[in-house]
């Protein structure tokens, strides 16, 4: 069995929770079993829905707070009638406002709000109890009850101080005692001081073997109990983001990203580490090797897979562009929407159509209008881009920090020639400057304006002066490297 290691997963979910996503589908491919195992708290959904959405299946998907009780990761099946049901003999009323139920029992200082998974939908997520003004409970559902939690007020606050954790039957698996950030764990026959030592006493619950694969994705706050407990498993670490800081780095000494620091302080225990690209790999090996003295397997194993390259039936759209990613400020859409609009006097039909959510959603909204470009600038949201990518002419990308970069690997397996900035370390790795798009250099200390005009002017020789038919099939040439078949034989290898 494989067992992969990570914190959290969303909506809006970030590159790591999609490089699992693939992971778990070509390790499906391959015929190995895997299990995805997430350790944050999810109280806002449920996590089967945010990890069906990425192409999780339920029974790879493990949770933390669920695993010391039999309840499977389910979608949510519970519904208003199951719960009107649980009022006994009560008298209540019920008033619907879009996603959500509010019941008032008559005679009673108590009322309840049921929220739903939708608002066209009767399934219960989860519901909260409030009694003379205070928020008191709240009951948490998939097809059963999965755990409660319980407030009191304190400084004119629900202030949370217990979690029940609850087995199909209703019987109580485990409770936690929480008070801000200190946290403890009752079992019947143990007691647990804090979340990381729960997360060992997860491992230490899975009995591995040497026959055992564990990966994990993020260390942070649960790499040392994972490892501590993992007996003879062997132990894999992914290296999804730049791995050292080079402003603290000099010919003295490296200083790590804190995210993998104790990784790789413990590398006679890691079997292996992966590297997203040939780039990181070489550098973290020579770095290993100057500053620790050390050569510890270091594999190259992309981090998604192209089942196939994707040809386009009828004419790309002329002079059009795509990007997407998270809509957050580390990923500079907005200098996109700004190279674009300037872009646009010298190129008359381009387009942007921009994909993905994120919290900078209203600020693009904003700048669009303010612009004046809602004609050929577009905020298209979250939609699946194998089959979209291919009607456009190239691919757009304003991100400086970019550890493999899955957008650009599924737009070169459209053809798509990309411009983008010379940064570490997935730009560079997937773009030939002058051949399938520009990489723009840049430094530090390159103000916006500087930036954007650079992407202007990298879109207009494009499209003016590339020969886009010639980019279109280096794009492709280099996708190859990156099919499915390719990469699970990777998998294999570092598997066996």
């Amino acid at each position: 069995m494989v067992y992969n290691f990570n914190l959290g997963i969303g909506w809006a979910s970030s590159g790591v929770e999609y490089a699992q996503a693939y992971r778990a589908k070509l390790l499906r491919r391959i015929g190995q079993e895997a299990k995805f195992v997430f350790t944050d708290m999810f109280p806002k959904d449920n996590i089967q829905h945010m990890a069906e959405n990425i192409g999780f299946l339920d029974s790879e998907v493990i949770w933390l707070y669920t695993f010391f009780t039999d309840c499977r990761t389910s979608p949510v099946t519970f519904t208003l009638k199951m719960l009107e049901k649980t009022f006994g003999n009560r008298q209540f009323s019920g008033a619907r406002d879009g996603g959500k139920v509010k019941y008032t029992f008559p005679g009673t200082n108590t009322y309840y709000v049921a929220y739903l998974v939708n608002e066209k939908e009767n399934r219960v997520h989860r519901v909260e109890m409030v009694s003379n003004g205070c928020l008191i409970r709240k009951d948490y559902y998939t097809y059963c009850r999965i755990y409660s939690e319980y407030y009191a007020p304190l400084d004119n606050k629900a202030h949370l101080y217990h979690r029940r954790f609850f087995n199909e039957n209703g019987s109580v698996a485990y409770e936690e005692i929480t008070d801000n950030d200190a946290v403890m764990y009752q079992f019947p026959d143990k007691l647990i001081c804090s979340k990381e030592e729960l997360v060992g006493y997860m491992v230490s619950r899975l009995n591995l073997t040497k026959k055992d694969v564990v990966i994990i994705d993020r260390t942070t706050g649960i790499g040392q109990a994972i490892m501590q407990n993992a007996g003879p498993a062997k132990i894999g670490i992914i290296i999804h983001a730049d791995h050292f800081s080079e402003g603290g780095t000099d010919e003295e000494a490296i200083l790590w990203n804190n995210y993998y620091e104790y990784a790789f302080s413990q590398r006679e225990r890691i079997k292996f580490y992966v590297t997203s690209t040939d780039v990181q790999n070489r550098l973290l090996k020579q770095q290993f090797k100057k500053y620790m003295e050390a050569s510890p397997r270091v594999v190259t194993i992309p981090v998604g897979s192209l089942d196939e390259l994707k040809v386009p039936e009828k004419s790309r759209k002329k002079h059009s562009l795509i990007t997407a990613s998270r809509l957050a400020s580390e990923k500079h859409v907005d200098w996109l929407i700004d190279a674009v609009a300037a872009a646009r006097k010298q190129v008359k039909d381009i387009s942007l159509d921009i994909y993905g959510k994120g919290g900078e959603e209203t600020k693009l909204k904003e700048q669009i209008k303010r612009l004046n470009c809602e004609e050929y600038v577009h905020l298209c949201g979250q939609k699946n881009l194998q089959e979209i990518y291919k009607n456009y002419e190239a691919y757009l990308s304003g991100s400086t920090s970019e550890g493999f970069g899955l957008s650009l690997m599924e737009a070169i397996g459209s053809g798509l020639p990309i411009i983008g900035f010379d940064v570490r370390y997935g730009n560079p790795n997937f773009i030939d400057d002058g051949k399938n798009g520009y990489l723009i250099p840049v430094h530090d200390k390159m103000e916006k304006q500087e930036r954007v005009q650079r992407l202007t002017e990298c879109i207009i020789r494009l499209f003016t002066e590339a020969d886009m038919e010639k980019y279109h099939q280096h794009s492709y040439d280099k996708a190859k490297t990156y099919l499915t078949t390719e990469v699970e034989k990777k998998w294999r290898n570092v598997l066996k």
